[in-house]
C-alpha cells in the first residue's frame, strides 16, 4: 500500500465530515447570518474588524497550527504504530477537535467575542473564572517549555542545525523589517510581501553558508544555551507591539505552513512512497506506558487542542463577519490541521523498522521526511532539510509568541498588575517557570514534559467543552454533541494525570493541582440550573 492512498482517503473523509457533520453542528448551534456579530457591531478598526472568510481562515489556521500536530503524531506512530495514531487523528479531529474549535468560536461570538475564560465566569461564577485562568496559565507554561526545547533541538541538529539557527535569526529580523515596511512606511502590501518572500528564500539557502554554532556557556550545553536565548526572545516578543513582530512574523509563517502542506502532498503524489513502518507495534510504548490513555495525549494537537479555544475566543471571534463563517473557520480550520498531522505521520510511515532515522528526534524525522518530499520536486537535499527544519521552527515561533503573550495577559489578570511595569513583570513571571524546567532537566527535556503538555492541553479542551455544554444546557439546547466528546477527553486526560501523580516529582504536584481544579469546575457546572429550574426559582 502507498502512503498516498492513506493521505487521500483521510482527505476524503475530512471533506465528507466538513459538509455533513459540520453543517449539522451549524444548525444545532444556531448559526444565523442575520444576527450581527461583534465584529460588525463594534468594528473599531483595531481588534474588532469584519473579515472575509478567505482572509480569516488562513490567519486562523496559521495561529493554531504549530509543533503539536507534527511532534505528537510522529511520537505516537513510532511508539504504537501508524494505524492507531491515524485513527485517532481522523476520529479525534471530526468528533472532538473540530467540534471544540467550532463551538468555542460560536460561544465567544454569542458573548460579545469575550474569551472562553470570561464565558466561564459569566456561566459559572467568579471562583470558577479564577481557577480556569490558573489552569490556562499552567497549560501555557508546558506549551512554552516543550516547544522551546524542541526549537533548541533544531539549532543543534546534525549537519544543518547551525544553518537553521542562522536562518531563524534572519527570519525574525526580516519579520521586524516587514512590520516597519507595512505599518510605518505604508508600502503596498502585496508588493512588500512578495519582496519578503523572495528574501525568505534567500535566507533558507544562505543560512547554511554562515551557520551559527553556540559554544558552551556557564556550563550549559549548546541546546540549553539556545533554550535560554529562545526564552529571552519569548519575553521580548510578548512585550513588543504586535505590529512590530507578531503580526508580520505570523503572515510569513502562514506561507511556510501552506508551503509545507503543498510540498508534503505533492511529494506523496509523485514520490510513490510505500508504507514501510508497521501499522501496529503493541499496546505499550518503549517505556512501558499503555496505549490507553497515552496515545491520546501524545498525538495531542493533531486531534484536539485546548489552545485552539484561546485563539478562537481571543482573536478569531472578533473578526468573524457572519456567524455562518464559524463553520469553515472553526470546523474547517481544525480539519486542515489534521492534514498537517497526517503529513507528519507519513514521515514515519515511509521508514522501515530499524532505519537509523528512527533513532533521531521527531523534529529531524519530520524535516528529513519533508526534505524527501521536496527532493521529488528537484530541491537539493541540504536546502530541503534546511527548509524542513525552518518550517518546523516557524510553526513553533508562532505558538511561542502567542503563548507567552497570553501567559503575560493571564498572569497580570490573576495578580492585578497593570501598566508598563506590570507588563514587564508579567512577562518575566511567564518565562521563569519554563526556564527553571528547562535548566533542571537533561537533554531531550521535551520528552519529560510532552506528556503533561498533551494532557493539560487536551484537558483544557475538555473544560472549554464543559463551558460550552453549560451554555447549551442553560439556553435549552441539547448539549450531547459537546458533552460526549468532553467526557471522553476528560476520562483520557484525568487517567493520564493520575498516572503522573503516582510517578512523583513536579509533574505529580502539577497534575494534582490540575485534577483538583477540574473536579471543582465539574461540580460547579453541575449546579448551574437549566431554564426550567430557573423558572421554578
Amino acid at each position: 500500500m502507498h502512503i498516498l492512498t492513506v493521505a487521500l482517503a483521510t482527505a476524503v473523509i475530512f471533506g465528507a465530515a466538513y459538509f455533513v457533520y459540520g453543517r449539522f453542528l451549524t444548525r444545532h448551534l444556531g448559526a444565523d447570518d442575520a444576527r450581527a456579530t461583534p465584529a460588525r457591531t463594534v468594528n473599531d478598526g483595531v481588534d474588532f474588524v469584519p473579515t472575509r472568510v478567505s482572509v480569516l481562515l488562513p490567519q486562523h489556521f496559521s495561529a493554531i497550527a504549530a509543533a503539536g500536530p507534527i511532534v505528537g503524531p510522529i511520537l505516537a506512530g513510532i511508539w504504537f504504530g501508524w494505524l492507531p495514531a491515524l485513527l485517532w487523528i481522523i476520529l479525534g479531529n471530526i468528533l472532538i477537535g473540530a467540534v471544540h474549535d467550532f463551538s468555542t468560536l460560536m460561544i465567544s461570538v454569542r458573548h460579545q467575542a469575550r474569551s472562553i475564560a470570561e464565558v466561564v465566569k459569566e456561566e459559572m461564577g467568579q471562583r470558577a473564572y479564577a481557577l480556569f485562568l490558573i489552569f490556562i496559565w499552567i497549560s501555557l507554561m508546558y506549551v512554552i517549555v516543550a516547544f522551546t526545547d524542541l526549537t533548541a533541538a533544531t539549532f543543534v541538529a546534525q549537519d544543518v542545525g547551525g544553518g537553521v539557527a542562522t536562518s531563524s535569526l534572519l527570519y525574525l529580523l526580516l519579520s521586524v523589517f516587514l512590520g516597519w515596511m507595512l505599518t510605518r512606511w505604508h508600502l503596498p502590501e502585496q508588493a512588500t510581501m512578495g519582496i519578503a518572500l523572495l528574501l525568505l528564500m534567500v535566507i533558507i539557502w544562505g543560512g547554511q553558508k554562515i551557520p551559527i554554532h553556540l559554544p558552551e556557556f556557564l556550563g550549559l550545553p549548546p541546546s540549553k544555551g539556545w533554550g535560554v536565548l529562545i526564552l529571552l526572545y519569548c519575553l521580548l516578543a510578548s512585550l513588543l507591539p504586535m505590529w512590530m513582530l507578531l503580526q508580520p512574523r505570523g503572515a510569513l509563517g502562514g506561507y511556510f505552513l501552506y508551503a509545507a502542506l503543498l510540498v508534503g502532498f505533492v511529494g506523496l503524489l509523485f514520490g510513490g512512497y510505500p508504507v514501510e513502518y508497521p501499522a501496529f507495534i503493541g499496546f505499550q510504548n518503549p517505556k512501558g506506558a499503555p496505549l490507553f490513555p497515552i496515545l491520546f495525549i501524545t498525538v495531542a494537537c493533531g486531534a484536539c487542542s485546548g489552545f485552539h479555544g484561546l485563539v478562537c475566543s481571543g482573536t478569531s471571534s472578533k473578526q468573524l463577519e457572519k456567524e455562518g463563517d464559524a463553520h469553515p473557520v472553526g470546523y474547517g480550520g481544525m480539519l486542515l490541521e489534521g492534514l498537517v498531522a497526517v503529513v507528519a505521520l507519513a514521515t514515519v510511515m515511509m521508514l522501515a523498522p530499524g532505519d537509523p532515522a528512527l533513532a533521531r528526534g521527531p523534529v529531524e524525522i519530520y524535516a528529513n521526511g519533508l526534505a524527501r518530499f521536496a527532493h521529488v520536486l528537484g530541491v537539493p537535499m541540504d536546502v530541503a532539510v534546511s527548509f524542513g527544519l525552518l518550517t518546523f521552527a516557524t510553526f513553533v515561533y508562532d505558538t511561542l509568541d502567542v503563548s507567552t503573550r497570553l501567559g503575560r495577559y493571564i498572569f497580570q489578570e490573576i495578580v492585578g498588575w497593570q501598566g508598563a511595569t506590570g507588563r514587564r513583570l508579567g512577562g518575566i513571571a511567564t518565562v521563569t517557570l519554563p526556564l527553571v524546567c528547562l535548566l533542571t532537566t537533561g537533554e531531550g527535556a521535551y520528552l519529560t514534559f510532552w506528556p503533561l503538555f498533551g494532557a493539560s492541553n487536551q484537558l483544557l479542551a475538555g473544560l472549554s467543552l464543559l463551558g460550552v455544554s453549560v451554555w447549551l444546557r442553560r439556553t435549552g439546547r441539547n448539549p450531547l454533541y459537546t458533552l460526549a466528546p468532553m467526557c471522553f477527553i476528560l476520562v483520557m486526560t484525568l487517567w493520564s494525570l493520575g498516572r503522573f501523580v503516582l510517578q512523583g516529582g513536579i509533574n505529580a504536584a502539577i497534575s494534582t493541582l490540575l485534577i483538583g481544579i477540574t473536579v471543582f469546575l465539574l461540580f460547579t457546572a453541575a449546579r448551574v440550573p437549566t431554564p426550567v429550574q430557573r423558572e421554578r426559582l
